[in-house]
């Protein structure tokens, strides 16, 4: 029996190990950098131990310090939650030589399927079908398309779509240079490239006696530079192909004597082929829709079996399906660009919602842009996919611009009744495109303003004045917006037949047509968050006068956020280069961002450096277009 456990992780994860801690009556520790200092998981766990530096290399990735926090905690077991060191074999192997338990698979099971070179080779004996692995150095024409892919680790790092044999060079030196800063191991194989195919996985569950469940499958298709956005159970299969799954599946837990939970992945093509992509020997962040809809704790079960307790012969029924959309800090329409700074509200009722972050809390720039997961649970998939997007359409969610938007029009298009992998590719203009009614939430930000005590709204006045003016920065646009308040009531210019039935610090309320609609309204600093049933918006107040001076120079390239700057073009200031030509190459917030020349022209200045730490707004470099392009 487990007493006191360590979670070698952090974040939303660390969380929720804790919470099935709790409930099982198991001590809890936690670990954190300095970043984390002050971080939900750090604050939740019963004691937690730093591990001094702010970088993952230092840290998080030093199992050294892991071990030796579990020990000076008086730990007797570390889970090591998903990502980081979660499918590392040394690390494994460390926690079991200091005496402590490892809540996860043996480091031998570990080892065969780190690599997805190895592990294809290993399902290829085990009569599991997979895609025909190709050299990407001997590859030909007839290959075309083929996807890239880092032999040594997962979530997109690494991976390339190559469609011309003409960029495969520069795209494999691209890929390798990734999965070498990620991974620390630069091998890159090649597999046939499957357009519109469809991401399913089955979880697996396995014992210390011999017995293995395959839970039910997923379907994890809607992505985002080769990373999941939106996942539920179960996939929408035939039952002789689920079944097949299945057994591939548990055959593949059995060929490598697997033990704990586990995710098998494979590829569907549209005609319904299944290929094996790879396992990962760890807990999976989409697995509370399999917890959902078999009603189980993982968590609690990998917890079991480590301590070497026997699985029931079969898992229980599933029932309905699950739904989890994850919620990032980040913003799809400008390349999906992560962000960071204060949460201010974090509020999404009637899911169940699976985070490391509170209000109050701080977005880094260290870690992983994901804020949340909200997960919901129906009989069928339709009012699961109902429920979900209801509930984030109305959610409160304050502080830096996130995906939640997307996720609420993803949810409510037609596509989404037959998801595939190309579904951002062919919808995302559509999905991130402004709301309809931000100029009117602008009004209500500006009313709202107004009625603060700080901004009396004045008295009303029996003839009609100039309209005052109040201004506003959104994602999209900037907004202007004119109002007076007469003894007819509001006279908005831009708004005709729109009528003023309350204005409040907080919220007001306008009647349109017959329709009155509330929007709350929230401040912090200058930023004006106005939601209201159905929508919201996010308002940066601007001042009157700008300051002249805050502007950069023509053709700059700033960063778009803070990071580091791991490869920079081979070009030099004189050279000529073209719009939207790569030129510097940032990471941030586990990513990569490329960065691009804003016009055609000369390569003025050029002030990155790999390695170079910057902050948002740096300007990188200057693009000068040609004389005859400059404004007169």
């Amino acid at each position: 029996m487990l007493h006191t456990l360590l979670v070698a992780n952090r974040g939303e994860i660390a969380c929720r190990v804790f919470r099935t801690c709790r409930e099982l009556g198991i001590s809890t520790v936690a670990v954190h950098s300095d970043a984390d200092t002050d971080a939900l998981h750090t604050r939740e766990a019963d004691t937690a131990v730093r591990l001094p530096g702010d970088a993952p290399a230092d840290t998080y990735l030093r199992g050294d310090l892991l071990v030796k926090a579990a020990l000076t905690a008086g730990a007797d077991a570390i889970h090591p939650g998903y990502g980081f060191l979660s499918e590392n074999a040394g690390f494994a192997r460390a926690v079991l030589g200091a005496g402590l338990t490892w809540i996860g698979p043996s480091p031998e099971a570990i080892e065969a399927m780190a690599s997805k070179t190895r592990a294809k080779d290993l399902m290829s004996r085990a009569g599991v079908p997979l895609l025909r692995p190709l050299d990407p150095d001997r590859v030909t024409e007839a290959d075309l398309p083929l996807l890239l892919k880092a032999a040594a680790g997962g979530g997109g790092r690494g991976m390339r779509i190559v469609h011309d044999l003409r960029e495969l060079p520069a795209e494999l030196a691209a890929a390798r240079a990734e999965a070498a800063s990620a991974f620390g191991d630069e091998e890159i194989f090649a597999e046939p490239y499957v357009r519109d195919g469809r991401h399913i996985e089955v979880q697996v569950l396995a014992d210390t006696h011999g017995t293995v469940w395959a839970l039910g499958t997923r379907d994890c298709s809607l992505q985002r530079r080769h990373q999941k956005v939106v996942e539920e159970a179960p996939a929408n299969l035939p039952g002789p192909l689920r079944d097949t799954l299945h057994r591939a599946a548990a055959d593949a837990a059995r060929a490598i004597d697997y033990t704990g939970a586990g995710t098998v992945e494979f590829l569907l093509t549209p005609d319904d082929r299944a290929y094996f992509l790879e396992m990962n020997t760890r807990l999976q962040v989409e697995h509370p829709v399999t917890e959902e809809i078999y009603g189980l704790d993982l968590v609690a079960l990998q917890i079991r079996t480590a301590e070497g307790r026997a699985l029931p012969p079969r898992p229980p029924e599933p029932s309905g399906h699950a739904i989890e959309a994850r919620m990032y800090a980040e913003d799809p329409a400008r390349d999906w660009q992560p962000q960071s700074g204060r949460l201010h509200a974090l509020d999404v009722p009637g899911v169940r919602l699976d985070t490391g972050f509170a209000p109050g809390d701080d977005i880094g720039i260290h870690y992983d842009p994901l804020l949340a997961k909200a997960v919901v649970h129906a009989p069928t998939r339709a009012e699961a996919a109902r429920r979900l997007a209801h509930a984030l359409a109305r959610a409160r969610v304050h502080g830096p611009v996130t995906n939640r938007d997307l996720l609420v029009r993803t949810l409510r298009h037609p596509d989404f009744a037959a998801p595939d992998t190309g579904f951002y590719d062919r919808n995302l203009p559509e999905l991130v495109s402004p709301p309809a009614d931000e100029p009117l939430a602008a009004l209500a930000a500006a009313l709202a303003d107004a009625a603060d005590a700080r901004h009396p709204l004045g008295a009303w006045r029996n003839v009609r004045s100039a309209p005052r003016i109040r201004a506003y920065r959104s994602r999209h646009t900037d907004h202007e917006v004119r109002y007076a308040l007469t003894r007819d009531g509001l006279h908005a210019p831009d708004h005709p037949g729109v009528h003023l039935v309350a204005a409040h610090p907080d919220h007001v309320v306008l009647e349109t047509n017959g329709l009155r609609r509330t929007f709350t309204v929230a401040r912090h600093g200058p930023h004006r968050y106005v939601d209201s049933p159905g929508s919201a918006h996010t308002f940066t107040a601007l001042p009157r006068f700008p300051d002249p001076s805050a502007g950069t120079e023509p053709g700059s390239l700033v960063a778009p956020m803070p990071g580091t700057v791991v490869r920079v073009a081979e070009v030099s200031p004189g050279d000529e280069v073209t719009a939207g030509q790569p030129l510097v190459w940032l990471e941030a917030m586990k990513m990569e961002h490329r960065v691009t020349a804003p016009a055609s022209g000369t390569l003025t200045t050029l002030h990155a450096t790999p390695g170079q730490q910057i902050e948002s707004g740096t300007v990188l470099a200057v693009v000068t277009p040609p004389a005859d392009e400059h404004p007169p």
